[in-house]
């Protein structure tokens, strides 16, 4: 934090005069520095309008660890958040914005829920500013840049209307380790989150992409020709839910959530009658919050993560089969796959096996909802 560095006498004289060319930050207080001298904060975006008098002594400094005001530790986070964004703003900020930024919100690990009419007054948008990370390792998928507002200062800010590449990880499959022989099915195929991988890194033979959405389809298009497998892909554009194919799929792909469930018996189609394959089901879950142990309930974390979503293990433990996988997500897996055999079953008329292979926590959704992807094995039973 900027702020002006003068001899203890002179500063309530500073501070006045601070004051009243609105130059001073009350958000913090003043503070001593080396040399037995006072330091008052300053606003960073006036630095230009500083002049102080010439009688007294004065030196621009940063504070490294400036300490807030009493008013600022008295103020509710609500408050700090309007009066920051008003502060940025200046002269651009109105009631219309004002009334815009929320007054309350839930926190969820590292993600804020705010209520719906958060921030959609149209002067939002012209304040955006887009950025591009740094470049990842691994395919890229192409897709729409975003439309520019008709206004031409937004347009300027937004970018032409076009495509632009970004790299695209299937982080999210349980197994992508696919062997090269497999043929792979993809309900539904958006515009090559899951498609890529299977083709690029993990060498699938043949993929079936299926996606009703126009834009994402063009995507997908232009993506596979970008990385050189449009070859080994066939784009089925459509409702995947009325597809005829039949008989030609190792493997599965669901990935569509909160469920997958409607795409269930084209998955059995799909799949190869004779030998089987694996589906990789997604699905969000609901998990229930764990209660704390009579130890540790009343203490200050325990009452912190109420009403927050629990959240899977980083080590990927509460995402794996055994003793640590939660019991929510065991009914559900175990509940999935007497479904799929049952349609396996009615399907081909004759006995069907299916066995849980791996259940994969992918993320936290929504408070005490959780994205689980099922990789589920299905063979059919020999004679």
């Amino acid at each position: 934090v900027p702020a002006l560095a003068t001899e203890r006498r002179f500063a309530q004289r500073l501070r006045e005069c601070l004051e009243e060319q609105r130059l001073l930050d009350g958000r913090y207080r003043l503070q001593r520095v080396p040399g037995g001298r006072v330091a008052l904060p300053v606003l960073e975006e006036k630095l230009c309008q500083l002049c102080p008098p010439a009688e007294m002594p004065c030196e621009l400094l940063r504070i490294q660890d400036p300490v807030p005001s009493r008013a600022a530790r008295r103020c509710s986070p609500a408050r700090r958040l309007r009066e920051e964004l008003r502060r940025l703003l200046g002269a651009s900020w109105s009631g219309e914005l004002e009334r815009d930024v929320p007054r309350a919100w839930q926190r969820h690990g590292d993600l804020v829920l705010l209520s719906e009419d958060s921030f959609r007054a149209a002067a939002w948008e012209s304040l955006g500013k887009g950025e591009r990370g740094p470049e990842c390792p691994g395919p890229l998928s192409c897709l729409p840049r975003p439309l520019p507002a008709p206004a031409p200062d937004w347009q300027s800010r937004l970018g032409e209307p076009g495509w632009q590449s970004c790299p695209a990880l299937g982080e999210e499959c349980g197994s992508l380790e696919v062997p090269a022989f497999s043929h792979c099915h993809l309900l539904p195929a958006g515009i090559g989150y899951f498609t890529l991988p299977f083709l690029v890194h993990a060498g699938a033979a043949f993929v079936h992409a299926c996606e009703w959405n126009s834009h994402a389809v063009e995507a997908l298009h232009r993506s596979l020709l970008l990385n050189g497998v449009r070859d080994r892909c066939h784009i089925h554009s459509g409702d995947s839910r009325q597809l005829q194919l039949r008989d030609v799929a190792d493997r599965v792909n669901l990935g569509l959530i909160p469920s997958s469930e409607e795409g269930w018996p084209v998955a059995c189609r799909v799949l190869k009658k004779d030998t089987g394959g694996v589906l990789h089901i997604h699905h969000n879950v609901e998990t229930p919050p764990v209660p704390a142990p009579p130890a540790e309930r009343g203490s200050a974390e325990a009452a912190g993560s109420a009403g927050e979503a629990q959240r899977p293990a980083e080590d990927g433990g509460e995402g794996t089969l055994g003793a640590r996988l939660r019991p929510e997500w065991q009914r559900w897996a175990e509940a999935t796959a007497a479904r799929i055999r049952a349609l396996l079953e009615g399907l081909h008329g004759r006995p069907w096996r299916s066995s849980v292979l791996h259940v994969e926590a992918v993320k936290s959704y929504a408070p005490h909802v959780h994205h689980l992807v099922l990789d589920l094995e299905c063979r059919p039973v020999l004679p």
